[in-house]
């Protein structure tokens, strides 16, 4: 949306009378495009709703900046002045494409020379050839035949204006059609070339820069290669020369454009285009190769979670979509039904395999990957969106006091989720594997390996008697307070997010919202995408057992990163992009409400899950997660202490973050692994 940027306080519109103003001259506001833009954008600052920074609706053509609307151009305007054409992507073209398109090209002419009738395709590849050695300042026109060629391909009575005088154009493209020399080059030109420049599209779509290469390959071969030769016309731009007759089909001046990145196909971000087929060859390879004679277990596990990155786009996308063209209440309750579905499959299918196996490290590897996401969400987000934003914003402002609620409600869930695993240390019985005596005498000091705390003596007494009911209590205290920190911040106090949407338009935004997706295409992608992901998160828990056995890594160091953040990477990008228009206050909150969402939905979810399932999950926890996961909140709450932040604080939270992953590296594999 074309906003006031969020982090500053404005009156809602300069031409609105003082009195209309008093009442929203302290708030922050937003102005919106459309009635859906504007609330996406209020739900972006509703607890507990997943922040979305892409558009759900199309964009008015004329507010677009001058770059977005070249990225969308086709390759057929002519600029005055193109400037010079030798630039590294020209000369990346060249060594990738270029030199192989014009020796294919010189190839397929000698063919066609060959065959005599196909002459005159023959003299358009050689033409051509030189045009893909170097397309850039030279330009493809569509030409009009000559009236006595057209005398010549249609006849004389054909052409006769007693027959109602067809027009010139349709019957050039009959006879064209006729032609031996057209059959020729359709059964010996046309397929290599169409094949060759299929291969140049997908090769330069899927390195996103070279798009244009894409574009102009895609024009060559639909529409170039199809015309008579005599009605193609290929010449060089001069700077002072504008041709002035004739169709322009291609004409480029640049193969590469870094500004792709934000390119978009039906609202969706060309990475997430691109990654879709990633899933498609994940599902066939993960289940037709089943016995792994194609590929081993590692390469499936690195597609499985590769695949579950555009799967979390696409979820995020369709829960924004739905909201914002929703009431409230639906919008509250997809959030909390989807929210945190990309995490949950996988965590449940590694319970359920782990149960089935009889392996604990499943388990624990859940734990590391639920604390991971914790103490990245706390740590490494917030602060990494802090050092982004800061190379661009000296000093960035945001709302401490909606800040304060999350971090409470973050103090208060992480105490609950750990209050288990405190109990245990109190009163379990510490047992040991393996002790040695150090002095070789019988009460001197002993040195135990693989020392754990035993819940299960005298016949789990204390587990089931004291440890279990805790855990089932403080199950249901942390939604209930989740419910309580929605209340407070959606009903009775939503003036602490300070937030005013304007129905103040800027010009040129009287325009009826046109949404990517409707209400209906959401619901059926979201539908599809949370069962991709749930095939997906089986397929990766399928093959983590190879990883975890045979690999040198700490199973901790596995859970905490690779598990814990890259279903996370679409939410991390979103908190970059805020942080860029200096919103931090929604870079922050996104960390902050995945952390929440940890603690008080997915972990009694689980807990749930494994009364109806029994697995080797229990809410007891390693003293490495409880010290990270304390420390990492402390340390976030000192940080957001005064409502303002610069690079050097979301360096210090980074750093810490890479401590901790260095001590999780180096630590020894958890019991039962």
């Amino acid at each position: 949306p074309r906003v006031s940027p969020a982090a500053t306080s404005t009156p809602c519109c300069q031409q609105h009378s003082e009195e209309v103003c008093e009442s929203c001259v302290v708030k922050t506001t937003l102005t919106a495009e459309n009635a859906v833009e504007a609330n996406k954008l209020s739900n972006n600052y509703k607890f507990g709703f997943k922040k979305w920074k892409s558009h759900v609706t199309a964009r008015p053509w004329e507010d677009r900046s001058e770059i977005v609307k070249e990225l969308y151009s086709d390759l057929n305007v002519i600029r005055g002045s193109g400037g010079s054409t030798l630039t590294c992507g020209n000369v990346l073209y060249l060594l990738l494409f270029g030199w192989w398109l014009w020796l294919l090209y010189s190839l397929v002419a000698a063919v066609m020379f060959l065959t005599v009738m196909g002459a005159p395709y023959g003299r358009l590849c050689w033409d051509l050839a030189r045009y893909f050695l170097w397309p850039f300042g030279k330009v493809i026109q569509k030409v009009e035949v000559p009236k006595s060629h057209r005398a010549c391909e249609v006849g004389v009575g054909e052409s006769s204006a007693l027959l109602g005088g067809p027009t010139p154009r349709r019957w050039v493209a009959t006879g064209h059609w006729h032609r031996a020399s057209t059959a020729a080059w359709l059964c010996l030109g046309y397929p290599v070339l169409v094949l060759a420049h299929g291969l140049v599209c997908v090769t330069a779509w899927l390195l996103i820069v070279l798009i244009p290469v894409a574009k102009l390959s895609a024009r060559a071969a639909s529409r170039v290669l199809l015309l008579p030769p005599e009605r193609v016309l290929i010449r060089r731009l001069r700077t002072t020369e504008v041709p002035l007759e004739g169709e322009v089909i291609l004409c480029c001046y640049r193969a590469a454009n870094p500004y792709y990145y934000k390119y978009a196909v039906d609202g969706i971000n060309v990475f997430a285009v691109n990654l879709l087929p990633l899933v498609l060859v994940t599902l066939v390879l993960g289940y037709v190769d089943s016995h792994n004679h194609l590929t081993g277990s590692a390469v499936k596990f690195s597609l499985a979670l590769l695949s579950i990155m555009p799967l979390s786009y696409y979820i995020g996308m369709a829960i924004a979509s739905i909201s914002a063209q929703s009431n409230f209440a639906v919008g509250a309750v997809v959030n909390a039904t989807f929210g945190s579905i990309t995490e949950l499959t996988f965590y449940i299918s590694a319970l359920i395999k782990g149960s089935r196996e009889g392996n604990r490290c499943y388990a624990e590897v859940v734990k590391s990957a639920l604390t991971g996401t914790l103490v990245g969400c706390v740590l490494f987000v917030p602060g990494l969106c802090m050092v982004i934003g800061g190379i661009r914003h000296q000093e960035q402002r945001f709302n401490s006091r909606s800040a304060g609620v999350s971090s409470a409600l973050l103090f208060l869930s992480v105490g609950g989720v750990f209050a288990p695993t405190l109990f245990s240390k109190v009163y379990g019985k510490l047992v040991c594997g393996e002790c040695h005596n150090v002095t070789q005498n019988p009460l001197g000091h002993y040195l135990c390996h693989n020392c754990h705390f035993d819940l299960m003596d005298n016949n789990g007494t204390l587990y089931y008697s004291h440890v279990q009911p805790l855990v089932y209590t403080v199950s249901i205290l942390l939604p209930a307070a989740y419910l309580i920190g929605l209340f407070f911040t959606l009903k009775t106090h939503t003036h602490i997010y300070d937030i005013h949407i304007s129905d103040c338009h800027m010009p040129g935004h009287h325009h009826s919202a046109v949404v990517h997706w409707s209400r209906w295409r959401a619901l059926v992608i979201l539908l599809l995408s949370t069962l991709c992901m749930s095939a997906c998160a089986d397929l990766a828990t399928e093959h983590i057992s190879p990883i975890l056995t045979n690999s040198t890594i700490s199973q901790y160091f596995i859970g905490v990163t690779v598990l814990a953040m890259v279903p996370e990477l679409p939410e991390i990008v979103n908190g970059i992009q805020f942080a860029l228009q200096n919103n931090l206050s929604l870079s922050i909150e996104i960390g902050n409400c995945i952390a929440v969402q940890v603690c008080m939905l997915q972990i009694p979810i689980l807990v749930l899950f494994t009364i109806f399932y029994p697995t080797n999950f229990t809410l007891v926890f390693s003293d490495l997660h409880v010290y990270a996961s304390m420390f990492s909140v402390v340390l976030m709450n000192y940080i957001f202490m005064d409502g303002k932040c610069d690079y050097f604080q979301g360096t210090v939270l980074v750093m810490v973050y890479f401590i901790l992953l260095a001590v999780y590296f180096f630590a020894p594999s958890p019991s039962g692994c």
